[in-house]
């Protein structure tokens, strides 16, 4: 049994800034990359930013310069700093980590609930 718990969105200005946070529990023997996904109304989910365990990143263009993920393998916990919001950012904006169960040999997906951000005026 796995949780992935998000917390941080809501409404901010064009130019605001916010702070996503994931944390997962359960049964973990390791956890692979992880990353923050974003899907708006009619459209696919789409990557936004992802981070390997040894800390590597990699980040949609349209948010590059102005979003930071971070990682806490100790703590099981992701974050997704976000500046300079745009109203174009505005989504519902899932977890997403690629794991290994305890006695498990195989790695599975698993995301969160998905947290809102608003950006307008």
């Amino acid at each position: 049994q796995v949780q992935l718990v998000e917390s941080g969105g809501g409404l901010v200005q064009p130019g605001g800034s916010l702070r996503l946070s994931c944390a997962v529990s359960g049964s973990i023997f390791s956890m692979r990359a992880m990353g923050w996904y974003r899907q708006t109304p009619g459209n696919q989910r789409e990557l936004v930013a992802a981070i390997t365990s040894g800390g590597d990143t990699n980040y949609a263009d349209s948010v590059k310069g102005r979003f930071t993920i971070s990682r806490d393998n100790a703590k099981n916990t992701l974050w997704l700093q976000m500046n300079s919001l745009k109203p174009e950012d505005t989504a519902v904006y899932y977890c997403n980590v690629k794991l290994r169960l305890r006695g498990g040999i195989w790695d599975y997906d698993y995301w969160g609930q998905g947290t809102q951000v608003t950006v307008s005026t």
